[in-house]
């Protein structure tokens, strides 16, 4: 299988990336001009990283719940779902986990872990309500119902309702890729409290061997050193997992663990 994920050492703040880009893909001038303005009038209104980021799932999802999550197709939805799901349960994942999805969405891959686990035993959190609205949509649609699973709304990524060593599994898809450093650093934080002794908690972010920088307070591009330092700090051990390199995705992962 290629080998398709992103690592660059540009630059995608900076003015001549920009002009570059914009020469290279003129079709898409229009699209970012609209996003800009939109983006701009959100930061506006909000006060911090979560309530902006919250204003701007309501918007995507106003248009599109799949879309809102990064799939621009039915297919890509249930492809990416599909990929996450696979390499969780070529890792060992079991029906008896305790899993937390942090950043759920619309369970893209969830509700293939809810199909999965014994009942009960999914928990996911967002911190955008009219993606779990849809998220509920997803859970009927698919006849998952009698599995459940816990769905909760939140502020913040200090999990501080969650019980401590709740759960074995912990997963983040494409939420360090929108999340500032203290963001991602208020989960590391936080997040030995509720993993179980032999939990492992995974996720995913957008990685640059080059300067570390956000385009429009939504991508954000993180060395993986930087990530792995953080987590450190914390009590935690963390690394790049290899084999997630080569399958078909745009973001690197990386897999941390309580440090014995």
């Amino acid at each position: 299988m290629s080998h398709l994920v992103v690592v660059t050492d540009r630059d995608r703040s900076r003015l001549s990336y920009k002009l570059g880009y914009a020469f290279r893909h003129p079709g898409r001038v229009v699209p970012y001009a609209r996003r800009r303005g939109r983006d701009a009038l959100l930061s506006l209104k909000s006060g911090d990283h979560v309530s902006y980021y919250r204003a701007v799932m309501k918007s995507d999802a106003a248009r599109c719940a799949e879309a809102a999550v990064g799939s621009h197709t039915h297919e890509s939805w249930l492809k990416l779902g599909q990929l996450q799901f696979d390499y969780l349960l070529s890792h060992g994942l079991r029906p008896s986990d305790r899993m937390l999805e942090i950043g759920c969405g619309n369970l893209r891959a969830g509700r293939l872990f809810i199909g999965y686990l014994d009942p009960g035993h999914y928990y996911g959190i967002d911190i955008s309500p009219d993606i779990l609205v849809a998220a509920q949509r997803t859970l009927s649609d698919f006849g998952l119902q009698a599995k459940l699973p816990h769905l909760t709304l939140v502020g913040d990524l200090k999990l501080e309702f969650l019980p401590a060593a709740g759960f074995t599994v912990i997963h983040a898809h494409s939420v360090f890729s929108h999340s500032p450093p203290e963001v991602i650093e208020e989960c590391l934080a936080h997040v030995g409290r509720i993993m179980a002794r032999d939990a492992i908690f995974d996720f995913t972010f957008d990685r640059t061997d080059g300067a570390e920088h956000q385009v429009l307070r939504e991508d954000f591009y993180y060395r993986t050193q930087t990530l792995v330092t953080l987590a450190g700090r914390y009590g935690l051990d963390a690394r790049l997992m290899e084999d997630w390199e080569q399958l078909p995705h745009a973001q690197s992962k990386i897999r941390v663990t309580r440090r014995s």
